[in-house]
């Protein structure tokens, strides 16, 4: 189904379709999603996913931050088992959903943790820890640069899945050298049908982020830096 789109699509048929029952099913009682369309959820969803997998080394422990309903990182699991994902979702109902379909999927290196970002992020046993930070739909740019980048490890990314993200970018510049990241790299791709035009902002961890960040009290989204 929908191998013309990708061809993941066909190799991981079956992970695929139950992943997207899941979804649906769950997203009547928790509101995961506004996107119900099945061929939609393929689009919008799956393939805006995996797109930029190849930004994704071989073996790369990676977090998400405000996982919702496990976009980008269920898809890019069920196509690269070599990922190693730690989950970061706030609210509850989402973090049951999320265990639901790790265990319905049989998806091995996955962990779930009900935090928020900002308390996360002051955990000695998560900060500065991992290859790859990413996240989706989650605030702008110069925002969620001080959610994400503190879990980075040095030599490490961020890999934030944006729309149509060209302002956003150059507001992001300041907070993102304060926090000690760099633009590395914009990958812009178009999703079938029409239905969109989105980009991968890739930022290279260069520096230590200062021990005061993220400042939590809502200032990441107050006062973005």
């Amino acid at each position: 189904m929908y191998k013309e789109i990708s061809p993941y699509f066909e190799i991981y048929k079956e992970k695929f379709e139950s992943f997207k029952e899941l979804l649906l099913n769950f997203n009547q009682k928790y509101n995961l999603t506004a996107i119900c369309d099945e061929k939609e959820v393929y689009i919008k969803h799956f393939y805006d996913s995996i797109f930029p997998e190849n930004l994704f080394e071989k073996d790369a422990k990676v977090i998400e931050i405000g996982s919702g309903g496990g976009f980008p990182s269920i898809p890019l699991k069920i196509i690269r088992d070599d990922l190693h994902f730690t989950l970061v979702e706030s609210t509850g109902k989402k973090c049951e959903f999320l265990k639901t379909a790790v265990d319905k999927l049989g998806l091995k290196c996955v962990q779930v943790l009900n935090i928020r970002a900002e308390d996360g992020a002051r955990d000695k046993n998560l900060r500065e820890r991992f290859d790859v930070v990413t996240a989706r739909a989650v605030a702008r740019l110069n925002t969620l640069a001080e959610y994400c980048l503190p879990f980075v490890k040095e030599g490490g990314k961020f890999i934030a899945y944006k729309g149509d993200a060209e302002e956003e970018i150059k507001e992001a510049e300041n907070a993102v050298k304060i926090l000690g990241g760099e633009i590395e790299k914009v990958v812009n791709y178009e999703l079938f049908e029409g239905l969109g035009k989105r980009c991968a902002v890739v930022i290279k961890k260069v520096k230590s982020t200062p021990e005061k960040y993220p400042r939590g009290r809502g200032l990441e989204r107050k006062k973005p830096l």
